[in-house]
């Protein structure tokens, strides 16, 4: 029987029929997916939820293990099928092809590792590692013997590991000594031992050797990665699980600047990611996926590891960026694997976008049959961009909605299913039932009639999170307290009459102007429609007779295009498309936007920036470009 097939939904009147099943009958619905995987009890009640407390259990009395659904039970068939093609940051570096059978072994031998250690179910393991196979191996080794994995991007601030360690308590932090992303070197290591200086539970560090750099090391605490294989046997019998055992804990950003521990149990996220995985992306036994994002992020942990090993797939890891050496990396690697799914992130979409399509020309791109967006809101120029340039209008775009605290997608097309519409994330995948509130807390009724509101779900899926790390009660505040009984994603939306959605951004970031509500991507995709515009983020600032005023801060293709005149013709575009209303009073050409390595533009920090209030900027050390944000406050308006 062939695992891809039995779950993938083929035709537009199998999804209407799937979707009405899973709202009808969730219980049947993902029962009859659940027994696709290998279980070592199965489940005596299928689920049982109550949002008001909030709870939700899925597969209760199940057991399991995930790691013997993404690895064992593919060794059969398909153990010499590449599970892991990793291609490095230097594309002089030799990539890594790792096998099932590979990985299985890498796999078992590293969880020998971790119990040799003293690490145990229920542990928690922080990890800090570069997009290297090693990372995977250690996510997949804890979650083989039960311990909680948690991820922090390498990325970030020795400040922002310390925090996520002392949330957790973490036991042990897996790491490297060192790797270079792009032209940047990163010592790692260094910023874990600075780390460390705030923290009291960590009790080992193992450091995987990424480069020959020396690497200090504190004696009885740090130990090799290498040295410590020569002491593990390679064969391991899996830790038995129960499905909503903990499976790992991801923190996400708080509104308060406070990162939320999100946790993530197994035997549900198992289900929710592969069933996503397959049906989005349609993937079928010999195609090469890859997606773009660290594992670091909800996208890597579910679309680079989980989902695509627990469907049998060949997944790609790339360490390097977009732009190193050039511009013609990304383009590269696609011919280089004969890539089949692209997922990436509209920032990075935009990025490309401004370079020459020469880039594009000279690779032959043709293996693709899907392309995927993911992260936040793709504007109409950059899908067409995308569209027109990577698919060459043969690729259909799936457009994800989704969150760290969803697990999974959420909204999207089904590649060559369902239909794509630019800049619209559209229809909701089977087992989510979305909905539409209005401002006095009221739910739109769908009835074929365009509407707008906040973006609600109003029952459970399998991926859902269920808690917060140690603080249930922010879980319950943030995510269930608006709506009874419905989970409150925080998004606004746009439906249109055929039911397809389109995602207008977070509502914190609707703005009040001379009392209208205006929501900031509306008016951010008027703008970046101008042929001349790559990017934009609009924010408000304090002004004497509106209360707020719009200020636009908007990236050029040519940084010399930059006018008043420009200025004027972007006011006239907004005003045409959006209404006079929506026009800014200042706009700021910049030569980038700050971001999150996760692609997220800060608005926050240009709200500070818009009100001169340079001085309160707060941490800024985990943006991927925290240089540019003294620029922009030098030559603010």
């Amino acid at each position: 029987m062939n695992f891809n097939e039995n779950l993938q939904i083929k035709s537009f009147a199998d999804y209407k029929k799937a979707y009405q099943e899973s709202l009808e009958n969730p219980e049947k619905f993902w029962s009859q997916v659940a027994n696709h995987f290998i279980w070592k009890e199965k489940w005596n009640h299928t689920l049982s939820w109550d949002f008001k407390k909030p709870e939700v259990k899925w597969f209760q009395g199940g057991k399991l293990n995930i790691t013997e659904n993404c690895l064992d039970r593919h060794l059969e068939k398909q153990s010499n099928k590449d599970a892991i093609i990793w291609e490095p940051n230097d594309p002089n570096e030799e990539s890594r092809h790792i096998t099932y059978k590979q990985l299985h072994v890498k796999v078992c031998q590293f969880a020998n590792v971790l119990q040799n250690n003293g690490i145990k179910k229920g542990d928690r393991v922080c990890i800090y590692m570069p997009m290297i196979p090693e990372l995977t191996v250690a996510m997949l080794a804890c979650a083989r013997i039960g311990a909680i994995h948690s991820i922090v991007f390498a990325g970030f601030s020795s400040h922002a590991l310390a925090s996520r360690i002392n949330d957790a308590e973490c036991k042990m932090l897996i790491t490297a000594n060192n790797y270079y992303r792009g032209r940047k070197s990163v010592e790692l290591k260094e910023i874990c031992d600075q780390a460390l200086q705030e923290t009291t539970t960590i009790e080992t560090v193992i450091v995987y050797r990424r480069t020959l750099n020396p690497t200090p090391m504190k004696e009885g605490r740090d130990k090799f990665w290498f040295d410590e294989l020569q002491h593990a046997y390679s064969d391991h019998e899996a830790e038995v699980m129960d499905a909503e055992d903990p499976l790992f804990i991801l923190y996400t950003s708080g509104a308060t600047g406070k990162p939320k521990g999100m946790v993530h149990t197994t035997g549900g996220y198992m289900v929710g990611t592969a069933f996503s995985f397959q049906n989005v992306f349609q993937p079928s036994k010999d195609d090469i996926y890859w997606c773009s994002a660290d594992i670091g992020w909800i996208t890597g942990h579910s679309y680079v590891v989980y989902g695509p090993l627990a469907a049998g797939a060949t997944t790609i890891m790339f360490e390097g960026v977009p732009s190193y050496p050039d511009y013609n990396r990304f383009w590269e690697i696609i011919e280089k694997y004969k890539i089949t799914q692209f997922y990436t992130v509209p920032t990075a979409i935009r990025a490309l976008a401004k370079q020459s399509v020469s880039h594009i020309e000279k690779h032959d791109i043709s293996s693709l049959k899907v392309l995927g967006s993911v992260g936040e809101p793709i504007n109409a120029e950059a899908w067409h961009w995308f569209n027109d340039h990577i698919g060459k209008g043969n690729c259909p775009i799936v457009d994800t909605w989704w969150q760290t605290e969803t697990g999974t997608i959420m909204i999207s097309p089904i590649a060559g299913v369902t239909a794509t519409r630019p800049t619209f994330a559209t229809l909701p995948l089977p087992g989510v039932q979305t909905a539409l509130m209005d401002e006095e807390g009221n739910e739109i009724e769908f009835n074929n009639q365009p509407a707008e509101g906040k973006l609600a779900i109003k029952s459970p899926w399998p991926a859902i999170a269920r808690t917060i790390w140690n603080n249930h009660e922010l879980y319950k505040k943030i995510y269930f307290s608006l709506y009874e009984g419905m989970y409150f994603t925080g998004d606004a939306a746009y439906r249109d009459a055929s039911g397809n959605y389109r995602i207008t951004g977070r509502v914190d970031d609707v703005v009040i102007v001379s009392g209208y509500n205006l929501g900031t991507a509306t008016i951010e995709n008027a703008i970046n429609d101008h042929e001349k515009v790559a990017e934009s983020a609009i924010v408000t600032f304090p002004h004497d007779i509106k209360g707020n005023a719009l200020y636009a801060f908007v990236t050029l293709f040519n940084k010399n295009d930059a006018s008043e005149k420009l200025k004027k013709q972007i006011k006239k575009q907004i005003a045409n498309v959006v209404g006079p209303i929506a026009k800014p009073e200042k706009i700021q050409f910049v030569s980038d936007l700050p971001k999150t390595r996760s692609g997220k533009i800060m608005r926050r920090i240009l709200r500070k920036i818009a009100a001169h209030q340079n001085n309160d900027l707060g941490d800024i050390s985990t943006l991927e470009n925290g240089d540019t944000v003294k620029k922009i406050m030098d030559n603010s308006v």
